[in-house]
């Protein structure tokens, strides 16, 4: 079988052939066979790439999707790969959804300033930092040098 050219790879798939050559440079996608210089494919790349884009849509990186390819050992079910990295990004983006809320709680109040000028919002920063250090450490025991 000649093999499919990048270009009918990338139209099958959707993708520009430099994202199929970066893939493939990276390591996730195997090095293509050569025929008189262009890279040829047989039709498993597009399975592949099935993966890899689906991988991509639910947020995974290409590190990620590298693991998921050959960070298990050989004969690990796809099934149990797709979950052990599964759980790991859900926890990520638990751990991003409290990050969110906290910054969308810190917008609310910031949009309800009442202060005429920044030097105000400042001060009132600095002096809720200090609160918040207080309250965390302790009071501060001054040093008297005698």
């Amino acid at each position: 079988m000649a093999g499919l050219t990048i270009s009918q790879i990338a139209r099958q798939v959707d993708l520009r052939p430099s994202a199929i050559r970066y893939y493939e440079k990276i390591g996730i996608l195997p090095v293509a066979q050569r025929t008189s210089g262009q890279r040829r494919y047989d039709e498993t790349v597009l399975y592949k790439l099935a993966v890899i884009q689906r991988a991509r849509l639910i947020g995974f990186s290409l590190e990620e999707i590298r693991h998921l390819f050959f960070g298990f050992r050989a004969n690990t079910p796809a099934a149990e790969r797709w979950r052990k990295l599964s759980e790991r990004k859900l926890a990520e983006l638990e751990t991003l959804v409290g990050h969110i809320q906290t910054i969308q709680g810190l917008l609310r109040r910031q949009g309800n300033c009442k202060c005429a000028k920044l030097d105000q919002c400042g001060k009132a920063m600095f002096q809720k930092i200090c609160e918040e250090q207080v309250t965390k450490n302790g009071p501060r025991n001054k040093k008297t040098n005698s």
